[in-house]
């Protein structure tokens, strides 16, 4: 496999020795988006919100970006098109002011205006049903991301633990969350739309985040069997032995994420940019931060942290 590295099997790059100016970063980069998402929100989609839903019926399968763009100049901006159940149907959600007042009634003359809107030429559509969405869904959804995201770290923090020793996991942990919030954070700053779809997009990133931290980990252990070097540069060849795999599986996975989100159309959309600006910010962050936080005050690692687990020690040396 050695002809596919980005980078030499033993490149000497270092990176402990930029590691203040890479945590720095790291930390301005966690400020500002903390501070964009409390001065400025989030553009929460209708999945938070609430709003109406409307089916549609056609006679024929619709184009669905035709349908958007339609509806987009008739004035329902914004508006969620996907298709359901046969081909011929298509769920629109929108957000619209004063749907929690006006009830049913409202919600059906919205919904006559959508078919109206979404009508294409020689195949109209027909209402099938139009309904107001509760905000109060909306909320119990993103109480229910809060508990998705809380269960994560807590259960990253279990699994590195009993692998690796605490102060591995308190690393890998920080590094996760960096690489979140600095991805919700975009979405704050650009005020692009925050959904479901984004939401699972940014719990996607934390798990392709840890699994990059847990591989230079690993890595970490089994270079302090063979190696005779203080943790820094144990820490600093570690990194540079798993550079090439980590450019390049995070690169095939940009890859992917590109692929969807030019093709994946508008319902899609915004989880690919969750994904790809998640996979960018944590693949550098496994690279300059995760290892880096090992050198530094209470989680700075001795040779007793580097240390396998006796449990281990058999089964690492039978690796090649």
């Amino acid at each position: 496999m050695k002809p596919f590295n980005v980078f030499p099997y033993d490149s000497s790059i270092d990176f402990m020795r930029m590691r203040w100016v890479s945590v720095s970063i790291a930390v301005l980069l966690m400020v500002v988006s903390i501070g964009a998402m409390v001065t400025r929100g989030f553009n929460f989609a209708l999945d938070f919100t609430g709003g109406i839903g409307v089916e549609l019926r056609y006679d024929k399968a619709p184009d669905v970006d035709t349908v958007r763009k339609q509806l987009d100049a008739a004035g329902f901006g914004g508006a969620q098109v996907q298709n359901f159940g046969s081909g011929n149907d298509l769920l629109v959600r929108l957000q619209a002011e004063g749907t929690q007042e006006g009830g049913a009634d409202r919600a059906s003359s919205i919904g006559d205006a959508v078919a109206k809107a979404a009508s294409l030429a020689g195949n109209p559509a027909s209402k099938r049903s139009s309904s107001v969405i509760s905000a109060q869904v909306g909320k119990d959804l993103a109480l229910n991301g809060m508990y998705a995201v809380l269960f994560v770290i807590i259960g990253f923090l279990a699994y590195i633990s009993m692998r690796f020793e605490k102060k591995f996991a308190i690393a890998a942990t920080i590094g996760t969350m960096h690489d979140v919030i600095v991805c919700a954070g975009w979405f704050a700053i650009s005020g692009h739309e925050f959904d479901l779809n984004v939401l699972a997009g940014i719990l996607s990133v934390m798990g392709f985040s840890i699994n990059d931290t847990i591989v230079v980990f690993d890595r970490v252990r089994e270079n302090f069997r063979s190696m005779r070097a203080d943790p820094v540069e144990i820490l600093n060849k570690s990194v540079n032995q798993t550079l090439s795999r980590t450019v390049i599986v995070s690169f095939v996975a940009f890859l992917t994420s590109l692929a969807l989100y030019i093709y994946g159309g508008d319902s899609l959309r915004g989880m690919a940019e969750s994904q790809m600006i998640g996979i960018v910010i944590g693949t550098l962050s496994s690279i300059f931060i995760s290892g880096a936080l090992l050198t530094m005050g209470p989680l700075r690692v001795s040779k007793q942290d580097l240390m396998p687990k006796a449990k281990d020690h058999a089964e690492l040396a039978r690796r090649p």
